[in-house]
């Protein structure tokens, strides 16, 4: 009975002490100047790493203040993920698009423990929330820790966590998907889906030659790493993709990425308010990737700007109100995104920030563009995918009714070489519409539509003569106005 008063007893004065110690470091915080503060807490982290044996690295989820995904934690996820995760004792289980299977992984603030040639090493898994503006949602930044003997640490930092990088991206490779990123949404960030578009260089409706030389140019580029660091070059390609409504641009762009197995980033350009907003986007943006502005003659008023003030007269130039103009349809558009911006986009500075990328421009009229957006250099490789050519139709024949040769072939072949028709039309006349509806049927459907087509291009071009002559009517009363106004100066 008196052991156990006693016991209570020097409990409770435990407690005293704990509480007068809590008390009193409350009052030395809260009092004291910051400077001692920091000062003390300087030379205590110093004093306990000095008998504290072990070394912590923490691995955070962004770098280069939060604007790029740190990849070595993306690694380091998808290795404990594998290797530890049934080790761990609170686990986070996520769907894989596209599947039904659960994977697992740690937990916000788990230990797991791992072995390496006889050192034990601890990784733990933490998230820090941060507020930078009180008008603004607290940020949240996960990172991973891992724990280990000073001895080991010539051990850890050259092998292990080089082992651990490169184990987590085989992993990543097995199990990636790629992704399709767009700004629309969302115009401050990129949102994502999965990209699963069928599209490949074979079922493309295009000349075979031309397509092998597609297919090489990407393959080498891909292959090219200390080809552009000899150079001094930033490790990146430009497409101009052009010719008319559904000539295949944006299924090239798919076969594009399924051929170097590439995520796709969709720039929605009158969705990006400025300048600085654009240049934040690309620096999100990952390397292995094809960065696409469709249809950019429509995105913006950026096209042929500058030749359209040479070309003002005098006259216009001191009008004040025409000046305007350009500046109320940008206001108009909600961006103010700049032909100059555009271009550093394209190759200056900020495009080196990510290697092994590809931009794509498309444009049903390549005329329209500023010759300093379409440059060599800037658009490498121009590419016309114009109106369908027989091979181009024996691949869609092949794709939707698997022929390779058919009587009808002849004389499609010859209403094409007089005809304009162009993929997307044949494409919708060789697929099926009912179970009933056999190959010879849909060629025959192909058929009346390249002679109905033949028909208009034929009535078109009687037409045109006669179009022709109005604007030279004009051009000649304007040339007789001009002679009466100098006569009534004179």
């Amino acid at each position: 009975m008196i052991s156990t008063m006693g016991l209570l007893q020097s409990w409770g004065g435990l407690g005293t002490s704990i509480a007068s110690f809590i008390f009193m470091w409350d009052m030395i915080r809260r009092y004291c100047p910051p400077e001692l503060i920091r000062a003390s807490d300087k030379w205590t982290r110093r004093i306990r790493s000095f008998f504290y044996p072990f070394i912590q690295i923490s691995i955070s989820e962004f770098m280069s203040n939060n604007l790029k995904p740190h990849d070595a934690y993306a690694a380091v996820e998808a290795y404990l993920s594998v290797h530890l995760a049934k080790k761990a004792k609170r686990l986070r289980a996520e769907t894989v698009h596209g599947g039904g299977k659960l994977v697992l992984s740690m937990d916000e603030h788990e230990r797991v423990n791992d072995e390496f040639r006889g050192a034990k090493i601890q990784w733990i898994s933490g998230k820090i929330v941060q507020r930078e503006s009180k008008y603004l949602p607290d940020v949240e930044r996960k990172y991973y820790k891992v724990t280990f003997h000073k001895k080991y640490r010539d051990m850890v930092t050259d092998t292990y966590l080089e082992h651990v990088i490169k184990t987590g991206k085989e992993i990543q490779m097995r199990n990636r998907k790629r992704k399709l990123y767009t700004n629309g949404h969302n115009k401050t960030t990129w949102s994502h889906i999965v990209f699963e578009h069928p599209a490949t260089f074979d079922s493309l409706a295009m000349e075979s030659e031309k397509k092998r030389e597609i297919v090489d140019d990407l393959l080498m580029f891909r292959e090219s790493k200390d080809f552009y660091a000899r150079i001094g070059k930033a490790w990146k390609r430009g497409y101009l993709l052009y010719g008319p409504p559904g000539t295949g641009k944006s299924t090239m762009i798919a076969a594009m990425a399924n051929l170097l197995d590439y995520d796709v980033y969709d720039l929605e350009l009158t969705s990006v308010r400025d300048n600085t907003e654009l240049r934040r986007l690309l620096a999100e943006t990952s390397s292995k990737s094809i960065i696409v502005i469709e249809d950019i003659d429509c995105s913006l008023d950026l096209t042929g700007q500058r030749k359209k003030k040479q070309e003002k007269p005098p006259e216009e130039k001191t009008s004040k109100n025409k000046k305007e103009v350009p500046r109320k349809d940008t206001e108009e558009s909600g961006s103010r995104v700049t032909l100059s911006g555009l271009l550093n986009f394209i190759d200056g500075l900020w495009s080196a920030c990510s290697g092994e990328r590809i931009i794509v421009f498309t444009t049903n009229y390549v005329d329209k563009l500023d010759p300093a957006l379409t440059r060599r250099g800037r658009m490498d490789k121009h590419i016309e995918l114009s109106y369908c050519s027989f091979e181009g139709f024996k691949v869609l024949a092949k794709n939707y009714l698997l022929l390779d040769e058919h009587p009808l072939f002849e004389p499609i072949e010859m209403l094409m070489k007089e005809t304009n028709i162009i993929p997307a039309d044949v494409a919708e006349n060789l697929m099926p519409s009912s179970p009933k509806e056999d190959a010879r049927k849909c060629l025959l459907k192909l058929i009346e539509a390249l002679k109905l087509a033949e028909e208009v291009m034929i009535k078109k071009g009687k037409e045109e003569p006669a179009d022709k002559e109005l604007p030279d009517m004009k051009e000649d009363a304007d040339v007789l106005q001009e002679m009466e106004d100098s006569v009534d100066k004179v």
